[in-house]
Order: C-alpha cells, then sequence, then structure tokens
C-alpha cells in the first residue's frame, strides 16, 4: 500500500467512528461508500491536507446514510448457547482487540467490526429472524445451459451449495438450527451488500439447495476500484507480437492453434478501474463489461469478507469458514458450457468446450497451447503456470536431443572400453580375486561383473561430462529466456508493474489485535502480534521444519540399515555351492537384488511422508500466519520444497557422495557403532547403483502422479454420477452438473508446480549419472500438459480466477537449484565415476615413471586401480570365511589405491591416490569456474526484459497518461465552461436592473 493510501485509511476510520458517534439508526440507503483508491495514469504529488480535507467534507455529507446502510447488516449473537468453534480452525480475537479494518478491506456493513463500542445485540439476536433477508426460490426453468437467474437477464456470477437441514438424516436438531441460521444471517448480509440471490432446489436431489449470485452494475463498479482492476479504455493500435519464425510459416502454422476457432483477443489500453471517470472506459455494453472472470473474482472477494456471526463478543466471517463447518457444502464459479459439446445457448462464449477440444483433447498434442484463452477463462495464475510448464517442455527438447545423442555416444563405444574388456576377459579378470565384500561372503572373481562393466561404460563415458557442462550452461539459457518469455506474457496480459494491492487475507485480519507504529506513515495500525510473539511462531515453525527433514534423513539410516542386513542374508542365502542358485545369482546378485528392493522401499517412504508432511506444513504456514495469499504461498512454497528436496533426494546424494566412501580397507574395515560394517558399492561400482536409483524414482513418481491426477478425479466424479443419478435420466442444470465435479483447491496449482520442480532437480541436479533423464522428463511433460488440461476442463470446478505477474518464489528456488546442479554434477564425475583416475592413468602411470608402457594406453588400468591384501591379516571377526570352498587364497584384491603387503608403508595410500585426489579437485574447480563463468555472462547478455517489449511498454504507458489526461482536460474545460456560463448568467441577472 502506498503511504497516502495508508495515511488516509487511518483518517477513513476515525471519520467512520466520529460518524457513527452522532448518525444513529435508521433505515437502509442506497447510497454505497467507495473507498479512495489511486487514480490511474502517473504518480502525481498530493496534498495530504487538501486531499483529507476533501475527503472529509465528502464523508460527512454522506455519514448519516452510510450509517443506515451498514448497521442494517445482520449478525447472530451466540453468546449464550454452546458453541465448539465448528466453523474452523481459526479463532477470532475480541472485539475489543480487534483491528480496525480498513473499508477498502471489508466496505459496507463488514465495517461493524470497527464499531467496538456498540453492543453485539443491536444487529440482531437469534430471535430478530424478521430483519433477515432471504433469497427468492425459484423452480428449474428446463434449461440445462443457462447461466442466468430465471428472468434470462441477471447472470449468475458464483454459486452455494448448501443441504437443507429440515430434510437431513440422522442428525441433532439443536445443531441443524444453528447452522441454518448462521447461513441466514450470511446470505442476509450478501443481500444487504448488495448482491441478488436466487435459489433453486436440486433435480436429483431435494436435500440439495443452489443458491446463485448475481453482483449487479454497481457493486461490480463499486469493487473494481476498490480491487484495483484494470479495466479496458480504448482499443490498442499498437503492432502485435512478431513470431522470430516467420519464414517458417508454413511449418509453424500446423503446430498453431487455427485462429477461425480460437479467435485472437482484441487488445486494449487499460487504466485502474475509477468510477468517477467511468466515461473515460470503454463500455460499450454493461453486461459484457466485466468478463465472466472478473465478475467471480469480485464475488468471491465479497464472499470472503462478508461476516454471519459474532460470539463472545467476537464476528465470524467468510465463505471458506462455512465451507469448512458444512454450513455450505461448496461454493465455485460456474463452467460456461459442457465441455464434450457447445451450449445450446447462442449468447454463450463455449470457450470451454473449446479448450477441451483444441488444448485438452489426444488429438491436440502437438499443438501448440492457446494461452490467452487459458488465461480469459482460468485467469492469469493458472495462465502463468502452463506458459512456464509449456516453454520448460519446449527447452527440455534440445536437453532430450543432446542427452540422447550422448547416450548413443557411449552405447556405440562400449565395446571399445579397454577396462571392461580386461574385466570380462577370463585371463585377467578371471584370475582376480576379490576380497569379501561382508563378513561371511565368499571370494569372488573380478569378471562375474563384466555385464556391470559393460552397462557403465555407456553412462561412464566422455560424453557424460560433455553432457554435464551442456546441462550447466541449458539451465541458465532456460531460466533467461523464460524471464524474457514472462516479460512479454506480462506485457501481454496487463500485468506490468501490476498495481492491484494485494488484500490481507480474513484469517490475517481476524487476529490483528496489536496497535504498533508504521515506520513508514507514523500511523497506528493493527497487527496480529508482537514483536516478540513474531519471534516466538519464527522459532516454532523453524523447529516443526528441521524435526521433518531430520525424520527424513532418519528413514535414510534405516534405508542404509536395511541395504546392510538384507546384503548380508542374500549373500548368505545365495551361495552358489549349497542352493546351486548359479543361473539367477548370474542375472540378479545380492548387490543388485539390494539395490532395487531398497530404492523401491525408499519410494515407498517418500511418498508416505510426502502425504503426511503436506499436511503439517500447511498447519505450521497457518500458525505463522501470512499476511497475504502471496505470502503465504510463497511461506507454504518454502517449507514444501525444502522437505522434498531431502526427501526425494537424500538417497541420491548418499549414494553419489556417501556410499562406500568410508569403508577402509579389508585389514581395517570401518563399522557403525562398532558392529554394523559400513556399506560398499556395487562392484560396478555406485555410478550404476545412482542411475538405477533415479530411474526407479522418476520412473515411479510420474506413474503415481499420474493415477493420482487422472484416476482418482475420474472414479471420483463416475462414483458420484452414479450415486446422484441413481438410475433415472434427468435434465441438470449447470450448476448441478458442477457440483458433482471435484474441487481443485486452493493449493492444487501449488501441488504442480512442486512436481514439476522436483522433476526439474532430477533433470538438473543429477544428469551426469543419467543423460536420458531429460528425455523422460520430455515425455513425461508432453503427457503432463494435456493430463492436467483435460482433468481441469472435465473433472474439476471451475477454479476462481486470480491474478498473477510471476511464477512467484519458484522463480528464486530453480536459480538455486541451476547453481547447486553444476556443483554436483561435478562432484559426480570427480568422485562418484571413475573418470578421474582412468584419464590420471593415461596421462600419467601408463608410461613411465610410474608405468611400464612405451605409449599411452588403458591396457592394465584394471590391475593398477586394485590394491592387494594379504589374506593372514584379516581381522579375527573377518578372518574365517567357512563359505568359501573354492581353494586357499593367500591374497585378494579391493578397490583402493594403497600400498601393497610388505611395503614400507603397507596399506596406506600410494601416490596414485594422491595424484587422482588433485585431479579430482582441479577438475571440480575448473568445471565449476568454468560454467559459472559462462552462467554469468549468458545472464549479463541476456537482459530479463527485450528492447522490443521495454519499448512496448513504455509507448502503452504514454498513451494510457496521454488519453486520461486528454479525457481530464475535455472534462475540466467542459466544466469551466458551465462555471463561465452560470457565472455570466448571474452576472446578467444583477446588471440588468440596474441598467434598466
Amino acid at each position: 500500500m502506498s503511504t497516502s493510501s495508508q495515511a488516509f485509511s487511518h483518517h477513513f476510520v476515525g471519520l467512520t467512528d466520529h460518524a457513527l458517534a452522532e448518525g444513529g439508526e435508521g433505515g437502509r440507503s442506497e447510497t454505497r461508500l467507495a473507498a479512495p483508491t489511486r487514480r490511474a495514469g502517473p504518480q502525481e504529488p498530493r496534498s495530504s491536507g487538501l486531499r483529507e480535507r476533501q475527503l472529509r467534507a465528502k464523508f460527512e455529507a454522506s455519514s448519516g446514510r452510510a450509517v443506515q446502510m451498514m448497521t442494517r447488516d445482520v449478525l447472530l449473537d451466540m453468546e449464550l448457547e454452546e458453541d465448539d468453534d465448528e466453523d474452523g480452525d481459526i479463532g477470532d480475537a475480541p472485539a475489543s482487540k480487534r483491528p480496525l479494518l480498513r473499508t477498502h478491506a471489508l466496505p459496507s456493513g463488514l465495517a461493524l467490526e470497527n464499531l467496538d463500542q456498540m453492543n453485539a445485540s443491536s444487529f440482531g439476536t437469534l430471535g430478530s429472524q424478521h430483519d433477515f433477508l432471504s433469497p427468492e426460490f425459484e423452480e428449474f426453468n428446463g434449461k440445462p445451459d443457462s447461466l442466468f437467474f430465471n428472468d434470462g437477464q441477471r447472470r449468475i456470477d458464483f454459486v452455494l451449495v448448501y443441504e437443507d437441514e429440515s430434510r437431513k438424516e440422522n442428525s441433532k436438531k439443536g445443531s441443524n438450527e444453528k447452522q441454518r441460521r448462521k447461513r441466514q444471517a450470511y446470505e442476509s448480509n450478501l443481500i444487504h451488500d448488495g448482491l441478488q440471490l436466487e435459489a433453486t432446489r436440486s433435480v436429483l436431489d431435494d436435500r440439495l439447495v443452489f443458491v446463485k449470485v448475481h453482483a449487479p452494475w454497481e457493486v461490480l463498479c463499486t469493487y473494481a476500484e476498490i480491487m484495483h482492476i484494470k479495466l479496458p479504455l480504448k482499443p490498442s493500435d499498437l503492432k502485435t507480437r512478431t513470431s522470430a519464425f516467420g519464414n517458417f510459416n508454413w511449418f509453424t502454422k500446423v503446430l498453431q492453434v487455427d485462429e477461425s476457432i480460437i479467435k485472437p483477443e482484441q487488445e486494449f489500453f487499460t487504466a485502474p478501474f475509477e468510477k468517477n471517470r467511468m466515461n473515460d472506459f470503454y463500455i460499450h455494453d454493461r453486461d459484457t463489461f466485466f468478463n465472466p472472470a472478473t465478475r467471480s473474482r469480485i464475488v468471491y472477494f465479497i464472499l470472503s469478507r462478508i461476516k454471519y456471526q459474532v460470539r463472545d463478543n467476537v464476528k465470524k466471517f467468510g465463505i471458506n469458514r462455512l465451507v469448512n463447518s458444512g454450513i455450505y457444502k461448496a461454493a465455485f464459479p460456474l463452467h460456461d458450457c459442457n465441455f464434450s459439446h457447445p451450449s445450446a445457448d447462442s449468447s454463450c462464449p463455449n470457450e470451454r468446450y473449446l479448450l477441451y477440444r483444441e488444448w485438452a483433447h489426444p488429438r491436440s498434442i502437438y499443438k501448440k497451447q492457446p494461452l490467452d484463452l487459458i488465461r480469459k477463462y482460468y485467469g492469469e495464475k493458472i495462465g502463468i503456470y502452463f506458459a512456464w510448464l509449456g516453454y520448460y517442455t519446449q527447452m527440455l527438447l534440445l536437453a532430450a536431443v543432446v542427452g540422447v545423442a550422448c547416450f548413443l555416444y557411449g552405447f556405440i563405444n562400449r565395446n571399445n572400453c579397454t577396462w571392461s574388456k580386461e574385466v570380462c576377459d577370463p585371463n585377467i579378470g578371471g584370475k582376480i580375486i576379490m576380497c569379501p565384500q561382508c563378513n561371511i561372503c565368499p571370494f569372488w572373481e573380478l569378471n562375474i561383473t563384466c555385464e556391470s562393466s559393460q552397462k557403465l561404460c555407456i553412462f561412464d563415458s566422455f560424453g557424460t561430462l560433455v553432457f554435464a557442462v551442456f546441462m550447466g550452461l541449458w539451465v541458465t539459457l532456460f531460466l533467461e529466456f523464460w524471464k524474457r518469455r514472462q516479460a512479454e506474457l506480462e506485457y501481454e496480459w496487463d500485468t506490468v508493474e501490476l498495481q492491484q494491492e494485494e488484500q490481507p487475507r480474513p484469517e490475517y485480519e481476524a487476529r490483528c489485535t496489536h496497535m504498533v507504529i508504521n515506520e513508514i506513515t507514523q500511523e497506528e495500525e493493527r497487527v496480529p502480534f508482537t514483536a516478540w510473539g513474531k519471534c516466538i511462531r519464527v522459532v516454532l515453525c523453524t523447529s516443526a521444519v528441521l524435526f521433518w527433514i531430520l525424520l527424513i534423513i532418519a528413514s535414510v539410516i534405516g534405508i542404509i540399515v536395511y541395504r546392510v542386513s538384507v546384503f548380508f542374508t542374500l549373500s548368505k542365502e545365495m551361495r552358489p555351492s549349497e542352493n546351486g542358485t548359479d543361473p539367477i545369482q548370474k542375472y540378479l546378485t545380492p548387490h543388485l537384488a539390494t539395490s532395487i528392493t531398497a530404492s523401491l522401499i525408499n519410494f515407498v517412504i517418500i511418498m508416505i511422508l510426502n502425504m503426511i508432511y503436506e499436511k503439517v506444513a500447511i498447519m505450521i504456514t497457518d500458525f505463522e500466519l501470512p499476511r497475504t495469499q502471496t505470502d503465504y504461498e510463497n511461506s507454504l512454497t518454502m517449507k514444501m520444497f525444502l522437505f522434498q528436496f531431502v526427501n526425494y533426494y537424500s538417497s541420491c546424494f548418499y549414494i553419489a557422495f556417501f556410499k562406500g566412501k568410508f569403508v577402509g580397507h579389508p585389514g581395517d574395515l570401518v563399522y557403525w557403532l562398532g558392529k554394523y560394517r559400513n556399506e560398499e558399492c556395487d562392484p560396478g561400482g555406485c555410478l550404476l547403483e545412482l542411475t538405477t536409483q533415479l530411474t526407479i524414482i522418476m520412473g515411479g513418481k510420474a506413474i503415481w502422479n499420474n493415477i493420482q491426477e487422472v484416476l482418482l478425479p475420474w472414479v471420483k466424479n463416475l462414483f458420484g454420477r452414479y450415486c446422484s443419478v441413481s438410475g433415472s435420466e434427468k435434465i441438470t442444470p449447470r450448476w448441478e452438473q458442477d457440483y458433482h465435479l471435484q474441487l481443485m483447491g486452493r493449493l492444487g496449482l501449488f501441488y504442480e508446480y512442486l512436481e514439476m520442480i522436483i522433476q526439474f532437480g532430477f533433470v538438473t541436479l543429477f544428469v551426469a549419472s543419467f543423460p536420458l533423464a531429460p528425455l523422460l522428463a520430455l515425455v513425461n511433460n508432453i503427457l503432463e500438459i494435456r493430463v492436467d488440461a483435460w482433468k481441469m476442463t472435465t473433472q474439476y470446478r471451475r477454479m476462481v480466477p486470480e491474478k498473477a505477474q510471476d511464477i512467484g518464489a519458484w522463480q528464486p528456488i530453480m536459480q538455486g537449484i541451476a547453481i547447486l546442479a553444476v556443483v554436483t554434477n561435478a562432484m559426480i564425475i570427480a568422485f562418484t565415476s571413475d573418470m578421474i583416475p582412468r584419464l590420471v592413468y593415461y596421462w600419467s602411470f601408463s608410461v613411465p615413471p610410474y608405468g611400464t608402457h612405451a605409449h599411452h594406453t588403458m591396457e592394465g588400468y584394471i590391475n593398477n586401480s586394485l590394491s592387494i591384501f594379504n589374506v593372514a591379516d584379516f581381522q579375527n571377526r573377518s578372518l574365517e570365511n567357512p563359505y568359501s570352498r573354492r581353494g586357499n587364497y593367500t591374497t585378494c584384491r579391493y578397490r583402493d589405491f594403497r600400498n601393497p603387503p610388505g611395503h614400507p608403508q603397507e596399506y596406506r595410500h600410494n601416490i596414485y591416490y594422491w595424484h587422482v585426489i588433485a585431479a579430482k579437485l582441479a577438475f571440480i574447480i575448473v568445471m565449476e569456474h568454468i560454467i559459472y563463468s559462462v552462467k554469468f555472462f549468458i545472464s549479463y547478455v541476456i537482459p530479463d526484459v527485450s528492447k522490443s517489449t521495454q519499448s512496448k511498454i513504455k509507448r502503452e504507458k504514454y498513451l494510457t497518461q496521454k488519453l486520461l489526461h486528454e479525457n481530464h482536460l475535455k472534462d475540466m474545460t467542459k466544466s469551466m465552461g458551465v462555471l463561465a456560463e452560470s457565472i455570466i448568467g448571474v452576472v446578467d441577472n444583477h446588471l440588468r436592473p440596474k441598467v434598466e
């Protein structure tokens, strides 16, 4: 809020108290009190004294009528009844400590909250039912596609659904009566606030009543000014954005939506609406000036702030609390038609049908999204999500192509992998005896890992290094070009400098009990808690989040214990000499079985903890009490992402950077708590295990989400229709058809973002181990767009349209992931793969002075990378191996770079190890600095807003200001002309008698 607006807000409350002290009671006046708002055009300096005097004079002139209007609102006085606070889990503050709510947030009747000195009983008690205004009851007129009241003139902007208490079965009479009176008080206050209601009983279930809500022209204009909604001034004559692929229209035309079916929207110059400048706006038809999405948004704003009850001098309000408590069963705006066929009403735009046909239908899977129609029908918040998802999917196409190319490079060259050939060679790998990997495990030949080594050649190749560097640059290009695309959408959708001041959440306003001094305005204002109370809430919420993160880490430790114990058991049970499991063990080794089952169990634990933490995160955020809905969603976003980051990625980080890194050597093994031997990598290495983990989590997550998003809503709707129809085919109205659809919920879009950001993390953080991750993400996203479109148009009720300028907190989260991805991929290549040790051997240890070959080669790498251990040096607890019946071995090999037995520094790290460590650290530093330098250079070179878009924004702003200024001059000229004529007339009347 601007400084002047806040100052006037407090001034206006003071005037309200003064007027109410003198106004008395009386009948309701039709004149409504509109709070002053910012004016369109440039920010002009205001004289606060002159402005306040003008407003004081204007207000005092209408104070009597305003009081008459406000005192007619009806509230239930429930002080003498037992009430279990069934209207939600948010307690309100006593009226003596209630905030002086600004009238622009709670106009007309809702300003009752400021009347602390007045007795609540003056607004009606349980016995004062004669004060209730109730909606008109009408029978269904038999028109299933109608979007209007029975008179065919008033449009339905919102629908409220409740179950008639008199026809409920097996319920308490007293509770039903309380709910009925709360609902009557609420509906009465809706009518007093200017809304028009019409009630109709259900066609399929006579217990249900549908209350249709219509906002008249005056109400729409008043709240459009309060909410600072931008509306058209005149048609825009600026050129539209041209495609960068204009020379390829013959190709792109196939991908575009047919403009003869979905016609482009007319562009307008816009400005925040003001009633005193109504003539400046492009009002050709009052019925279409406010489109259905804007009308629904205004009505929902009103519904969220109307009160219905006072208890212990505490007032409760809002449709959300009424729905949560069961007084209403649903509240939603209407879809405009059936998705499968157009409406019979010729005036219906059939936007839902067009969206299903050209966007959600499988045959349109190759077409671009009709973003302008999505934004018009569902609002900018949903439109920006689908724009981001579509752009992300387009950019994934490039990453998928490069990833497949790198994968094919490794696949084609897998047979040329020298170190893999040595592993598979019976004369080399077959004669290398490896040390047991557990206390009762047998000795084993290296060549049993032949297949694993061949698979590892595909992923652990030079192509993987190239792809990791490429993805570090790709993610920067994606984020920078998305900022430019987002700026274009802000211009096209008229959200540049979104000046709509977001209103406080009703839950926040209800808790404003403490008075503080605003540092900017130096005025008193109400806040929900003191600085000390805020610190306590922050500490408690942070502690709760940390507790759940530690719980996830504990589950990861549990998975590690499972891996160790299961590997021990399988190694014992799968002994080839006793059970004859050679054919099985050839394809299902103890390591592979342990890895797969642990990944599956980890996935199940992830899903269970995810469902639990969703509810916990919402409870924690509700306790924090953010001021606005944007603040609420940003706070919830950070909590959910931190949890999901640890939940989904912890196992991958463990496998990549911890597993097998701290195991010691056979003569000096590392044990947990002196009992559990630390887990080692698969004989083929941890990189292949990380690839398996990523495949299972990404694939399982995609399948699970599709089941949740497709099957569950479809089955619920099918079951609901079956139960409601009960075998009879009846014509049902549009509002009843929509009622039987599923509720999307206010956080439904949040979960869609969260799903994609988690996938974005898998694609970028661990892509060095799985080059096919972008391809899987691309296929999933192509289906995800259409699945989301299908469920929104066919399975869910229409959401309340909301404004949004960008994707919010998800943008900095993606930037943080992009920075972290460079580090993780560099460390995967350095510490998880064997690329650096192979390069060190090739360039330094294959030739003198360390090697014996005359030229650089990979021959002998396997023998050089495995250290020797003397079996006689086993510790007592691991010395005996009663299950190895393949002869007596004096030495065995293990994966490490240590000096052999008999060396002056036996079993200590050799010179090869220190060369490898130095090379790894140098690789990480060089790779990070190169990629970060290029990333920051790209970010600097590519501006967030293109020059053409900047020019269009400035040009439109200039023309809008010029238009408003010219209209203002015309009004001033006209007013001066009328004033001059009046003065001349007065002077003439005075002078004429003297002359005569």
